[in-house]
């Protein structure tokens, strides 16, 4: 593996005490590879990645890098001599310079002719080589990241770590920007590791992503596993939409059964045994996706709220027996709020966790 995090933590001191802002992070990346962190604010996520850079030392753990030591508890390789590349958010261009000469910033220690040359293969790779000679207020949001990109590139470094590029650019340019971005990383054989707080752009990017908590990384795996086999609660309630709803599985002669509101789950071959939870009382995930509008269907839900999707609408549906269920349904299906439609689950992973006890009034 190219980057190697074990057990990592970081601690800021406070006014009071100390604060662990990172606790036992291990992650594993190969060369080449997009790594991305995603959570809610607060987790730890760039705290980590400012360790990985060298801007925090460590509390615990180590960081290895193309299996050299970069740090841990005693050891602290400078910043400046990691080999790492960094964007922010904010794009951090010199406003006085133009793209040309911003980009030469960051290989200025090159031979003229090496530098030109360099200077013109990474505008080339983002695509903007025609813009050389503009100033940076000249140009879109979406390209002045290209810029901040090609200039964290120009020094080939060996990772690339970006602090929520896309945070400040609209929805539609920042899913487009990160899809351009992974395939630029890619054609330049760049490792690199992204941080952000939207899942779109987690998945558009990503190689492997890993969801973060409270200072502790929850899951580290590719979207689809992270999406259909969550690790933990956390996950499955943070990655896409669903709700947990009451379940119990029980044994038949055909195997464990999940019972749930809207009926036995067809398929549950992948499921714990009834053992694994006091009773078989458990909770189900059940995805949007899980839950199909079908007017025969067996289970009646109650419209309480809508969202239109552009193709689709996400629905918030009440069942008679009082729980709540999503499901995106084909936006030709306009039912209004209050309606009573059929329903039924079709769950091709089953998903399972632990009863949460039910919130005192």
């Amino acid at each position: 593996m190219f980057l190697v995090l074990d057990r990592v933590g970081v601690r800021y001191a406070g006014s009071r005490s100390a604060r662990d802002a990172v606790q036992g992070v291990s992650l594993a990346l190969p060369k080449g590879r997009i790594g991305v962190l995603i959570g809610p604010s607060g987790c730890g996520k760039t705290s980590l990645l400012r360790a990985v850079a060298g801007l925090e030392r460590l509390a615990g753990g180590h960081v290895h890098m193309d299996g050299k030591l970069l740090a841990d508890v005693t050891t602290h390789v400078p910043a400046e001599a990691r080999r790492i590349g960094m964007v922010f958010q904010d794009y951090a261009l010199f406003p006085h310079l133009n793209v040309h000469d911003n980009v030469a910033f960051g290989v200025r220690e090159l031979p003229r002719a090496a530098r030109e040359e360099r200077i013109e293969q990474v505008l080339e790779l983002v695509g903007l080589a025609h813009a050389a000679a503009r100033a940076p207020h000249q140009l879109s949001g979406g390209q002045q990241q290209r810029v901040a990109l090609a200039r964290a590139l120009a020094p080939q470094p060996q990772l690339l770590l970006l602090d929520e590029p896309f945070s400040s650019l609209d929805v539609d340019l920042r899913e487009r920007l990160a899809q351009d971005i992974r395939a630029i990383l890619q054609q330049s054989g760049t490792t690199a590791l992204f941080v952000t707080h939207d899942q779109i752009e987690a998945f558009a990017i990503g190689d492997a992503i890993g969801v973060m908590h409270q200072g502790r990384l929850e899951q580290w795996d590719d979207a689809y596993t992270l999406y259909h086999r969550p690790a933990t609660r956390f996950v499955a309630d943070f990655i896409g939409h669903g709700v947990f709803a009451p379940a119990r599985i029980v044994a038949t002669a055909d195997g464990p059964r999940v019972q749930t509101p809207l009926g036995a789950l067809a398929d549950a071959a992948e499921c714990p045994l009834p053992g694994a939870y006091p009773g078989g009382e458990c909770d189900v995930l059940l995805r949007a996706d899980d839950i199909v509008h079908d007017d025969t269907g067996p289970v009646k839900a109650r419209i309480e709220h809508k969202a239109f999707r552009g193709s689709e609408f996400l629905y918030t549906l009440r069942l008679a027996s009082g729980e709540c269920v999503l499901a995106h349904v084909p936006s030709h299906h306009d039912h209004q709020v209050g309606e009573w439609i059929g329903i039924r689950a079709v769950v091709d992973h089953v998903v399972t966790f632990d009863r949460e006890p039910a919130a005192s009034g």
